[in-house]
């Protein structure tokens, strides 16, 4: 951590905004409290979006949906397929490193993945160089496992038994509940396109390395929309959406000149976007995402209603297009 952010944590504590989370019983890793002063402020900026984005506006709508879902959703969702980090361990003190991320004095890298045809199995060339950040071995192939994929969501067990079929987890974003709750609410509000669900709420997510404060932890508020559209206007309402979130930004008193646009390239981007944008910030710790623009296309509504049997088509109420 740099001189700069230790400053701004310890600011936090002293003025009540930010605590560290079990401190009394030695903290836990990556885990925030927000103090008097801190909730005030939190709870103020999502008023503030809640008014802009939902009451504000008559084409977008709100809901607030479960943490824990049916576990087919997630299957449905391709969570428990693609959701995954590569990492890699230290064999000496059993420390988890992403893969493909910049660490200070280790950098690991996949250099090509190839599918070996007679194993069924992907072969991967990667490199690593510098030392583990808690043990200090040397970084070498010996001294570190194999590249493999780490899925992060947060397992629980529904009832009493840790068995299988008991099986759970927390969600890792507000997006799904939304989705599976379309038809309830195309049912209940006679909403007409374009029209958006908006909500607020927790999302957890089992990082490997989270850190530098509270940007990166494993527990987390999202205020989220998805807006629905026709398909031969979505290059429209990208742009107008991007022009949002940039109004967003400036009305909160962020400065501007300390955003950027990134355009994740095709191989990047999560596995239900056709283009995805990141407005990264230029924080202490280096430039990083603060949100991101997706179009999902009709990936989610077409798989869970595929998974789950269900109609979830719209409906024009006029023209009676599906």
């Amino acid at each position: 951590m740099n001189d700069v952010l230790e400053k701004i944590v310890s600011l936090c504590k002293r003025r009540g905004f930010i605590f560290p989370g079990s401190e009394i019983y030695g903290g836990l890793a990556n885990s925030w409290d927000y103090g008097p002063l801190g909730v005030e402020l939190k709870n103020n900026i999502k008023q503030l979006w809640w008014k802009r984005f939902v009451q504000s506006r008559d084409d977008i709508v709100g809901a607030d949906t479960a943490l824990i879902m049916n576990p087919k959703v997630w299957e449905g969702s391709g969570h428990l397929k693609n959701f995954t980090d590569a990492l890699v361990e230290c064999k000496k003190c059993h420390e988890r490193y992403r893969v493909d991320v910049k660490h200070d004095g280790l950098e690991i890298k996949i250099e090509k993945s190839i599918e070996d045809k007679e194993k069924g199995t992907p072969e991967i060339a990667w490199s690593v160089s510098g030392k583990c950040l808690k043990c200090g071995s040397p970084a070498t192939f010996d001294a570190f496992t194999r590249p493999s994929q780490f899925n992060l969501m947060f397992k629980t067990f529904i009832g009493p038994a840790e068995e299988t079929a008991n099986t759970a987890y927390f969600r890792p974003e507000t997006a799904q509940g939304m989705f599976v709750d379309f038809k309830n609410i195309l049912d209940t509000t006679r909403v007409s396109l374009p029209f958006g669900i908006a909500q607020i709420g927790k999302a957890f997510r089992n990082e490997i390395t989270p850190g530098n404060f509270i940007f990166r932890t494993r527990e987390f508020e999202q205020m989220e929309i998805e807006y629905f559209i026709r398909e031969k206007d979505w290059e429209k309402y990208f742009e107008s959406w991007k022009q949002e979130m940039i109004d967003w930004i400036k009305e909160l008193g962020v400065d501007i000149e300390k955003i950027h646009e990134v355009e994740i390239a095709e191989g990047e981007r999560a596995h239900y976007s056709k283009r995805t944008i990141d407005f990264e910030y230029e924080f202490p710790f280096g430039q990083k995402e603060l949100y991101g623009l997706a179009y999902r296309t009709d990936f989610d509504l077409k798989n869970h209603e595929k998974f789950s049997g269900q109609n979830l088509k719209y409906k024009d109420h006029e023209t009676g297009e599906e």
